[in-house]
């Protein structure tokens, strides 16, 4: 199949991360399905993706109408209605190896030999998920960061049975709906940016363990410095443009005393035992009653929504 002739586009999910998968097919033209097993659900999608439109409207980033881009959107709670034109599915389910692996096992059923079937899992393994599929040469991840709906990279991460014309054709296809599709050479577990990510969490909450600084002031040397700066050029370009030398001689002394420990943080732990899980409950390491976390969320938003802007430029 040539990336030119997908037109139907099957997205399992109306939640979080699904709305926003479906509504980028939608908005670069493609027929798009959403498939989720509740009418709720599916009307809280639409809801989502109203919102979402309305707010690319506002800041300029799209033309068309609400009604140009939803009318190139169905729902359906009918595997049946959903998959049989489809020539790529999308799903973001709850983050469940056994469910995860049910559904694609029901999708195979309905769905053409050469359709493309991805998952927009954070970190399960590929190979596990496709060991139960007829064809699990044509099954692929592809890890859209969330707010899906804004922000730009995609991680195409092969199972050890996919093939490589899955691999290009999903990143061809990633390109076409203007997101920035990163192919792995291989899976891991996390992939790359949540391992990353983890690492980076880990320190900073040990850092705070450790009484070396608050979690705001934490937060504040990240985004004052390496976050800024690995947003325009990555951590090992970095490396290289300060000397590799530099980064050599501060790692024979650095590496030693960085946190190494495999399991939880005791103080992470602790927040979740206490139910303090942050904006969702009001209260994590930081308070977020009131408006503050309303108004960082959108503040945040709108950054994103300006680095969208400069994209296109």
């Amino acid at each position: 199949m040539d990336v030119n002739q997908i037109k139907n586009i099957a997205n399992i999910g109306a939640g979080t991360m699904g709305h926003a998968t479906a509504l980028q097919f939608a908005m670069h033209g493609y027929h798009v399905t959403i498939l989720d097993s509740s009418h709720d659900a599916l009307e809280k999608g639409m809801d989502a993706i109203n919102h979402d439109i309305a707010t690319f409207q506002k800041a300029g980033l799209i033309t068309e109408t609400l009604e140009d881009i939803t009318q190139r959107i169905s729902i359906t709670t009918d595997y049946e209605i959903a998959f049989p034109r489809a020539d790529f599915v999308i799903e973001s389910v709850i983050e469940d190896l056994k469910i995860k692996q049910n559904v694609w096992q029901h999708v195979e059923e309905f769905v053409s030999d050469d359709t493309i079937l991805a998952t927009n899992t954070s970190g399960l393994s590929p190979t596990a998920i496709q060991s139960v599929l007829k064809h699990p040469e044509r099954f692929v991840v592809a890890h859209f960061w969330n707010p899906a709906q804004l922000m730009p990279l995609v991680e195409i991460v092969p199972g050890e049975k996919t093939n490589q014309a899955t691999m290009d054709l999903t990143e061809q296809l990633i390109k076409k709906i203007g997101k920035h599709g990163v192919p792995l050479q291989k899976e891991s577990l996390g992939f790359v940016g949540n391992r990353i990510q983890l690492a980076v969490i880990r320190e900073a909450l040990h850092i705070v363990d450790e009484g070396i600084a608050t979690p705001a002031a934490v937060d504040d040397i990240i985004k004052y410095s390496l976050g800024r700066r690995w947003s325009l050029v990555g951590p090992i370009a970095s490396a290289d443009l300060g000397g590799l030398d530099i980064f050599r001689g501060v790692s024979t002394y650095l590496y030693d005393d960085l946190a190494n420990d495999t399991g939880v943080d005791p103080v992470l732990n602790q927040k979740v035992k206490d139910n303090n899980l942050g904006l969702k409950t009001g209260h994590g390491f930081f308070d977020w009653h009131g408006e503050d976390g309303q108004k960082i969320v959108a503040q945040r938003d709108q950054a994103l929504m300006e680095l969208l802007k400069q994209d296109k430029d």
